[in-house]
Protein backbone atom coordinates (compact mmCIF):
# COMPACT_ATOMS: atom_id res chain seq x y z
CA UNK A 1 0.00 0.00 0.00
CA UNK A 2 2.80 2.37 0.88
CA UNK A 3 4.51 1.60 -2.41
CA UNK A 4 1.31 2.36 -4.32
CA UNK A 5 0.91 5.76 -2.62
CA UNK A 6 4.54 6.58 -3.41
CA UNK A 7 4.08 5.77 -7.08
CA UNK A 8 0.93 7.89 -7.30
CA UNK A 9 2.76 10.85 -5.77
CA UNK A 10 5.46 10.65 -8.41
CA UNK A 11 2.86 10.64 -11.20
CA UNK A 12 1.11 13.72 -9.76
CA UNK A 13 4.40 15.63 -9.53
CA UNK A 14 5.27 14.83 -13.18
CA UNK A 15 1.86 15.99 -14.38
CA UNK A 16 2.23 19.24 -12.42
CA UNK A 17 5.66 19.85 -13.89
CA UNK A 18 4.40 19.35 -17.43
CA UNK A 19 1.50 21.67 -16.81
CA UNK A 20 3.86 24.39 -15.50
CA UNK A 21 6.03 24.22 -18.66
CA UNK A 22 2.97 24.93 -20.81
CA UNK A 23 2.27 28.29 -19.16
CA UNK A 24 2.74 31.02 -21.88
CA UNK A 25 5.52 33.54 -21.39
CA UNK A 26 5.07 37.25 -21.12
CA UNK A 27 5.12 38.63 -24.72
CA UNK A 28 7.58 41.39 -23.83
CA UNK A 29 9.91 38.84 -22.24
CA UNK A 30 9.61 36.57 -25.29
CA UNK A 31 10.66 39.43 -27.64
CA UNK A 32 13.76 40.14 -25.59
CA UNK A 33 15.00 36.64 -26.27
CA UNK A 34 15.68 37.88 -29.87
CA UNK A 35 19.34 38.99 -29.87
CA UNK A 36 20.10 41.59 -32.55
CA UNK A 37 23.66 42.81 -33.25
CA UNK A 38 24.04 46.59 -33.30
CA UNK A 39 26.88 49.13 -33.47
CA UNK A 40 27.44 52.66 -32.21
CA UNK A 41 27.57 55.21 -35.03
CA UNK A 42 30.70 57.38 -35.30
CA UNK A 43 31.90 59.96 -37.80
CA UNK A 44 34.87 59.52 -40.10
CA UNK A 45 36.76 61.43 -42.79
CA UNK A 46 35.62 60.10 -46.16
CA UNK A 47 38.08 59.93 -49.04
CA UNK A 48 38.08 58.01 -52.27
CA UNK A 49 40.05 57.72 -55.51
CA UNK A 50 38.08 57.27 -58.71
CA UNK A 51 39.00 57.14 -62.38
CA UNK A 52 36.68 58.85 -64.85
CA UNK A 53 36.76 59.14 -68.64
CA UNK A 54 37.69 62.54 -70.06
CA UNK A 55 38.42 64.26 -73.36
CA UNK A 56 41.25 66.50 -74.55
CA UNK A 57 40.06 69.57 -76.43
CA UNK A 58 41.92 72.51 -78.00
CA UNK A 59 42.13 75.66 -75.96
CA UNK A 60 40.79 77.59 -78.95
CA UNK A 61 39.25 76.39 -82.20
CA UNK A 62 37.90 78.34 -85.17
CA UNK A 63 36.13 77.27 -88.35
CA UNK A 64 37.07 79.86 -90.97
CA UNK A 65 34.16 80.55 -93.33
CA UNK A 66 34.27 83.21 -96.08
CA UNK A 67 31.82 86.07 -95.62
CA UNK A 68 31.58 86.68 -99.36
CA UNK A 69 31.17 84.30 -102.27
CA UNK A 70 34.04 83.88 -104.69
CA UNK A 71 36.68 81.59 -106.13
CA UNK A 72 39.81 80.49 -104.33
CA UNK A 73 42.61 82.44 -105.99
CA UNK A 74 45.48 81.33 -103.76
CA UNK A 75 45.73 78.82 -100.92
CA UNK A 76 48.88 78.92 -98.83
CA UNK A 77 48.54 76.32 -96.04
CA UNK A 78 47.59 72.70 -95.57
CA UNK A 79 46.67 70.43 -92.66
CA UNK A 80 49.33 70.16 -89.99
CA UNK A 81 50.86 73.55 -90.81
CA UNK A 82 51.59 75.85 -87.88
CA UNK A 83 50.30 79.37 -88.42
CA UNK A 84 50.65 82.69 -86.64
CA UNK A 85 47.96 85.19 -85.83
CA UNK A 86 47.23 87.39 -88.86
CA UNK A 87 49.02 85.07 -91.30
CA UNK A 88 47.34 84.89 -94.74
CA UNK A 89 45.89 81.44 -95.33
CA UNK A 90 43.98 81.97 -98.58
CA UNK A 91 42.92 84.67 -101.03
CA UNK A 92 39.47 84.75 -102.66
CA UNK A 93 38.77 86.28 -106.06
CA UNK A 94 35.40 88.05 -106.32
CA UNK A 95 35.34 90.42 -109.35
CA UNK A 96 31.98 91.96 -108.42
CA UNK A 97 33.32 92.91 -105.01
CA UNK A 98 36.39 94.57 -106.51
CA UNK A 99 34.25 96.40 -109.09
CA UNK A 100 31.79 97.63 -106.47
CA UNK A 101 34.63 98.73 -104.22
CA UNK A 102 36.18 100.73 -107.09
CA UNK A 103 32.82 102.36 -107.81
CA UNK A 104 32.42 103.44 -104.22
CA UNK A 105 35.94 104.86 -104.10
CA UNK A 106 35.21 106.85 -107.28
CA UNK A 107 31.94 108.11 -105.84
CA UNK A 108 33.80 109.15 -102.72
CA UNK A 109 36.28 111.19 -104.75
CA UNK A 110 33.46 112.94 -106.64
CA UNK A 111 31.57 113.73 -103.46
CA UNK A 112 34.71 115.08 -101.84
CA UNK A 113 35.37 117.35 -104.84
CA UNK A 114 31.82 118.72 -104.82
CA UNK A 115 31.96 119.37 -101.12
CA UNK A 116 35.32 121.13 -101.37
CA UNK A 117 34.06 123.30 -104.25
CA UNK A 118 30.84 124.35 -102.48
CA UNK A 119 32.81 125.01 -99.31
CA UNK A 120 35.22 127.31 -101.16
CA UNK A 121 32.32 129.23 -102.71
CA UNK A 122 30.63 129.66 -99.36
CA UNK A 123 33.86 130.77 -97.68
CA UNK A 124 34.44 133.47 -100.35
CA UNK A 125 30.89 134.76 -100.09
CA UNK A 126 31.11 134.82 -96.33
CA UNK A 127 34.29 136.87 -96.37
CA UNK A 128 32.79 139.26 -98.90
CA UNK A 129 29.65 139.70 -96.83
CA UNK A 130 31.76 140.66 -93.86
CA UNK A 131 33.60 143.40 -95.76
CA UNK A 132 33.12 147.07 -94.79
CA UNK A 133 31.35 147.80 -98.05
CA UNK A 134 27.81 146.55 -97.62
CA UNK A 135 25.59 145.07 -100.30
CA UNK A 136 28.31 143.22 -102.17
CA UNK A 137 26.70 139.82 -101.41
CA UNK A 138 22.98 139.41 -101.16
CA UNK A 139 21.89 137.53 -98.00
CA UNK A 140 19.86 135.10 -100.09
CA UNK A 141 22.95 134.14 -102.12
CA UNK A 142 24.95 133.57 -98.94
CA UNK A 143 22.20 131.39 -97.49
CA UNK A 144 21.89 129.42 -100.71
CA UNK A 145 25.67 128.81 -100.79
CA UNK A 146 25.63 127.70 -97.16
CA UNK A 147 22.84 125.18 -97.79
CA UNK A 148 24.70 123.79 -100.80
CA UNK A 149 27.81 123.34 -98.72
CA UNK A 150 25.85 121.46 -96.02
CA UNK A 151 24.20 119.20 -98.64
CA UNK A 152 27.53 118.41 -100.28
CA UNK A 153 29.07 117.76 -96.85
CA UNK A 154 26.33 115.23 -96.00
CA UNK A 155 26.76 113.53 -99.39
CA UNK A 156 30.52 113.36 -98.83
CA UNK A 157 30.12 111.79 -95.38
CA UNK A 158 27.67 109.22 -96.77
CA UNK A 159 30.00 108.32 -99.65
CA UNK A 160 32.94 107.98 -97.25
CA UNK A 161 31.01 105.65 -94.92
CA UNK A 162 29.86 103.52 -97.84
CA UNK A 163 33.38 103.29 -99.26
CA UNK A 164 34.81 102.35 -95.89
CA UNK A 165 32.21 99.67 -95.30
CA UNK A 166 32.78 98.12 -98.71
CA UNK A 167 36.51 98.37 -98.19
CA UNK A 168 35.97 96.07 -95.19
CA UNK A 169 34.00 93.71 -97.41
CA UNK A 170 36.93 93.63 -99.81
CA UNK A 171 39.11 92.73 -96.82
CA UNK A 172 37.03 89.57 -96.39
CA UNK A 173 38.61 88.25 -99.57
CA UNK A 174 41.79 87.57 -97.57
CA UNK A 175 41.46 84.72 -95.03
CA UNK A 176 43.85 85.10 -92.09
CA UNK A 177 44.61 83.07 -88.94
CA UNK A 178 42.73 84.37 -85.87
CA UNK A 179 45.40 83.09 -83.44
CA UNK A 180 48.58 81.03 -83.27
CA UNK A 181 47.80 77.38 -83.88
CA UNK A 182 47.67 74.46 -86.28
CA UNK A 183 45.55 73.97 -89.38
CA UNK A 184 43.63 70.78 -88.60
CA UNK A 185 41.25 70.80 -91.57
CA UNK A 186 41.33 72.11 -95.16
CA UNK A 187 38.13 71.72 -97.16
CA UNK A 188 38.88 73.46 -100.47
CA UNK A 189 41.36 73.83 -103.34
CA UNK A 190 42.46 76.53 -105.74
CA UNK A 191 39.69 77.51 -108.15
CA UNK A 192 36.84 76.18 -106.01
CA UNK A 193 33.75 78.30 -105.46
CA UNK A 194 33.33 79.08 -101.76
CA UNK A 195 30.82 80.99 -99.67
CA UNK A 196 29.13 81.06 -96.31
CA UNK A 197 27.84 77.49 -96.56
CA UNK A 198 30.84 75.68 -95.07
CA UNK A 199 34.26 76.49 -93.54
CA UNK A 200 37.36 76.22 -95.69
CA UNK A 201 39.82 75.83 -92.77
CA UNK A 202 39.79 74.76 -89.13
CA UNK A 203 42.51 76.25 -86.95
CA UNK A 204 43.15 75.02 -83.39
CA UNK A 205 45.33 76.35 -80.61
CA UNK A 206 46.93 73.15 -79.30
CA UNK A 207 49.74 74.65 -77.24
CA UNK A 208 47.30 74.48 -74.34
CA UNK A 209 44.63 71.80 -74.03
CA UNK A 210 41.39 71.62 -72.09
CA UNK A 211 40.92 68.36 -70.20
CA UNK A 212 37.18 68.02 -69.57
CA UNK A 213 35.72 65.37 -67.28
CA UNK A 214 32.06 64.77 -66.40
CA UNK A 215 31.86 64.28 -62.63
CA UNK A 216 28.78 62.39 -61.34
CA UNK A 217 26.41 64.24 -59.04
CA UNK A 218 27.43 62.02 -56.10
CA UNK A 219 30.96 63.46 -56.09
CA UNK A 220 30.27 67.09 -57.00
CA UNK A 221 30.34 68.44 -53.44
CA UNK A 222 33.57 66.62 -52.60
CA UNK A 223 36.90 68.40 -52.72
CA UNK A 224 39.95 67.19 -54.58
CA UNK A 225 43.27 66.77 -52.82
CA UNK A 226 44.92 69.81 -54.40
CA UNK A 227 44.29 71.43 -57.78
CA UNK A 228 46.40 68.97 -59.75
CA UNK A 229 45.20 65.66 -61.19
CA UNK A 230 46.90 62.84 -63.01
CA UNK A 231 45.61 61.35 -66.23
CA UNK A 232 46.58 58.89 -68.92
CA UNK A 233 45.80 58.44 -72.61
CA UNK A 234 45.51 55.35 -74.77
CA UNK A 235 48.01 56.68 -77.33
CA UNK A 236 50.79 56.80 -74.71
CA UNK A 237 49.97 54.09 -72.13
CA UNK A 238 53.43 54.02 -70.55
CA UNK A 239 53.36 57.65 -69.46
CA UNK A 240 51.21 59.62 -67.05
CA UNK A 241 50.45 63.34 -67.27
CA UNK A 242 49.25 66.05 -64.90
CA UNK A 243 46.86 68.96 -65.38
CA UNK A 244 45.74 71.90 -63.27
CA UNK A 245 42.12 72.60 -62.33
CA UNK A 246 40.97 75.68 -64.25
CA UNK A 247 37.21 75.87 -63.71
CA UNK A 248 33.95 74.07 -62.99
CA UNK A 249 30.76 74.55 -64.97
CA UNK A 250 28.69 75.21 -61.85
CA UNK A 251 25.64 73.43 -63.31
CA UNK A 252 24.39 69.87 -63.63
CA UNK A 253 23.77 68.48 -67.09
CA UNK A 254 20.18 67.13 -66.92
CA UNK A 255 20.97 64.52 -69.57
CA UNK A 256 23.49 62.56 -67.51
CA UNK A 257 23.39 64.28 -64.08
CA UNK A 258 27.04 65.34 -64.17
CA UNK A 259 29.03 68.55 -63.75
CA UNK A 260 31.87 69.39 -66.11
CA UNK A 261 35.25 70.01 -64.50
CA UNK A 262 37.90 71.49 -66.77
CA UNK A 263 41.65 71.14 -66.31
CA UNK A 264 44.44 72.95 -68.14
CA UNK A 265 47.32 71.03 -69.71
CA UNK A 266 50.33 72.79 -71.26
CA UNK A 267 51.17 71.12 -74.56
CA UNK A 268 53.92 73.22 -76.23
CA UNK A 269 55.44 70.29 -78.12
CA UNK A 270 52.06 69.01 -79.29
CA UNK A 271 52.75 65.70 -77.53
CA UNK A 272 49.06 65.05 -76.95
CA UNK A 273 46.47 65.39 -79.70
CA UNK A 274 43.13 67.11 -79.45
CA UNK A 275 40.15 64.81 -79.39
CA UNK A 276 42.07 62.09 -77.56
CA UNK A 277 40.26 59.98 -74.99
CA UNK A 278 41.76 60.19 -71.49
CA UNK A 279 41.27 58.74 -68.01
CA UNK A 280 41.46 61.10 -65.05
CA UNK A 281 42.21 59.95 -61.50
CA UNK A 282 40.43 62.08 -58.90
CA UNK A 283 41.35 61.92 -55.21
CA UNK A 284 38.16 63.07 -53.51
CA UNK A 285 37.49 63.89 -49.87
CA UNK A 286 34.82 65.51 -47.72
CA UNK A 287 35.60 68.69 -45.83
CA UNK A 288 33.53 67.53 -42.85
CA UNK A 289 33.24 64.10 -41.27
CA UNK A 290 30.55 61.76 -42.57
CA UNK A 291 28.96 58.46 -41.60
CA UNK A 292 30.20 55.29 -43.30
CA UNK A 293 28.35 52.06 -42.58
CA UNK A 294 28.31 48.52 -43.95
CA UNK A 295 25.92 47.87 -46.86
CA UNK A 296 24.10 45.31 -44.72
CA UNK A 297 23.00 48.10 -42.35
CA UNK A 298 20.94 49.70 -45.15
CA UNK A 299 17.55 48.28 -46.07
CA UNK A 300 15.76 49.08 -49.30
CA UNK A 301 12.19 48.41 -50.35
CA UNK A 302 9.96 49.81 -53.07
CA UNK A 303 9.23 52.96 -51.10
CA UNK A 304 12.36 53.96 -49.22
CA UNK A 305 15.98 53.37 -48.26
CA UNK A 306 16.58 53.35 -44.51
CA UNK A 307 18.63 52.23 -41.54
CA UNK A 308 17.19 50.87 -38.32
CA UNK A 309 18.15 52.90 -35.26
CA UNK A 310 17.44 51.88 -31.69
CA UNK A 311 15.84 54.73 -29.76
CA UNK A 312 14.27 54.30 -26.33
CA UNK A 313 14.84 50.58 -26.65
CA UNK A 314 12.72 50.27 -29.80
CA UNK A 315 13.50 49.97 -33.51
CA UNK A 316 12.97 53.07 -35.63
CA UNK A 317 13.30 53.39 -39.41
CA UNK A 318 15.46 56.37 -40.46
CA UNK A 319 15.47 57.37 -44.12
CA UNK A 320 18.97 57.89 -45.55
CA UNK A 321 20.55 59.04 -48.79
CA UNK A 322 23.59 57.30 -50.13
CA UNK A 323 26.81 59.16 -50.90
CA UNK A 324 30.18 57.79 -51.91
CA UNK A 325 31.04 54.13 -51.71
CA UNK A 326 34.40 53.40 -50.10
CA UNK A 327 36.43 50.37 -49.14
CA UNK A 328 35.05 50.68 -45.58
CA UNK A 329 31.41 50.88 -46.62
CA UNK A 330 28.79 53.30 -47.88
CA UNK A 331 28.52 56.97 -46.98
CA UNK A 332 25.01 57.89 -45.81
CA UNK A 333 23.18 61.08 -44.92
CA UNK A 334 19.98 61.41 -42.90
CA UNK A 335 18.51 62.12 -39.49
CA UNK A 336 21.29 60.28 -37.70
CA UNK A 337 24.03 61.49 -35.40
CA UNK A 338 27.16 60.37 -33.64
CA UNK A 339 26.35 57.91 -30.87
CA UNK A 340 23.19 56.48 -32.44
CA UNK A 341 22.70 52.72 -32.11
CA UNK A 342 22.27 51.14 -35.55
CA UNK A 343 21.22 47.58 -36.39
CA UNK A 344 24.01 45.69 -38.19
CA UNK A 345 21.68 43.84 -40.56
CA UNK A 346 18.67 45.92 -41.52
CA UNK A 347 15.54 44.38 -43.00
CA UNK A 348 12.01 45.60 -43.51
CA UNK A 349 10.81 42.56 -41.58
CA UNK A 350 11.94 44.28 -38.38
CA UNK A 351 9.09 46.73 -37.98
CA UNK A 352 9.24 50.11 -36.23
CA UNK A 353 8.57 49.79 -32.52
CA UNK A 354 9.95 46.24 -32.29
CA UNK A 355 12.02 45.38 -29.24
CA UNK A 356 14.86 42.94 -28.80
CA UNK A 357 18.04 42.35 -26.93
CA UNK A 358 20.31 44.86 -28.71
CA UNK A 359 23.81 43.49 -28.49
CA UNK A 360 26.67 45.85 -29.31
CA UNK A 361 29.35 44.06 -31.29
CA UNK A 362 32.91 43.96 -30.03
Amino acid sequence: MTKLIFKLSIVVLCVAACTENKIPQNPATAELTDTVPVFILSGTQVSKSIELPAELLPYETADLTPKVQGYIKDIRVDIGDRVSRGQVLAVIDAPEVRTRSAEYRSALSSAQSRYQSSKDVYDRLLRASQAKTSGIVAPVDLEKSRNQKLADSAAFQSARSLAQSYSEVAGYLVITAPFDGIVTARNTDRGALVGQQSPIFTVQNTSTLRLRVAVPETYMSAETAGKEVGFRVESNPNKSFTAQLARKSGAVDPKNRTETWEYKFNNPSNELKTGSFAYVKLNLQRNASSFVIAPSAIATNQERKFVIAVRNGKAEWIDVRQGMSTEKGLEVFGDIKVGDTIVVRATDERKPGATAYWKVGS
